[in-house]
């Protein structure tokens, strides 16, 4: 893995393929046995979670249903710190197990606006499942019952994750190297 650029950015090697592979396979090992015999529906939250939900999909052996919503809070590298929902939920979630797969989690906005309107459809259960979290961004509280990695504040791509539309299809993780 060498440095890449993109736009007018540099970035370094941060997360394997590999390193992300068995995470991934190890959480939904996790998830197999916390949902088996509940059926699960796994919403994931687009554009940054389609290749962490495709993973964790493809290593699930639970019977599971899967949906995309599209929720937008980033221009650049900074969040605007404006939620913006761009395609909505169109599946009942009443008295289903339900588990948002999220890419990342860094101030929290996004996941703390959007939680209490599934908690309002009165789901049987709500868990969070992230691959990324930034505990030093963190200002909003939300409850993160399975994460893959926990990283420095510091901005990342690939694996789904993208800078201004481009490094999603990149299969590490690569941090921002910041500029002297």
């Amino acid at each position: 893995m060498a440095i890449i650029h993109l736009h007018n950015k540099a970035f370094e090697p941060y997360l394997s393929e590999n390193q992300i592979q068995e995470k991934v396979k190890d959480l939904a090992a996790q998830l197999d046995v916390d949902y088996a015999g509940k059926k699960p529906l796994f919403i994931a939250i687009l554009n940054g979670s389609f290749m962490f939900a495709a993973d964790l999909f493809k290593y699930l052996t639970i019977e599971a249903e899967i949906c995309f919503i599209k929720l937008a809070s980033y221009k650049g590298t900074k969040s605007t710190g404006q939620v913006i929902t761009a395609i909505g939920l169109d599946t009942d979630i009443h008295h289903r197990h339900v588990v948002i797969l999220e890419d990342i989690i860094d101030t929290g906005k996004t996941m703390n606006e959007f939680l209490p309107q599934l908690l309002n459809q009165q789901p049987a259960s709500l868990k969070v499942a992230i691959l990324l979290h930034k505990p030093e961004a963190t200002q909003y509280k939300v409850n993160i019952d399975y994460c893959c990695f926990s990283i420095p504040n510091k901005f990342v791509l690939g694996y789904g994750l993208d800078y201004d539309g481009y490094g999603r299809n990149i299969k590490e993780i690569y941090q921002l190297i910041e500029e002297a």
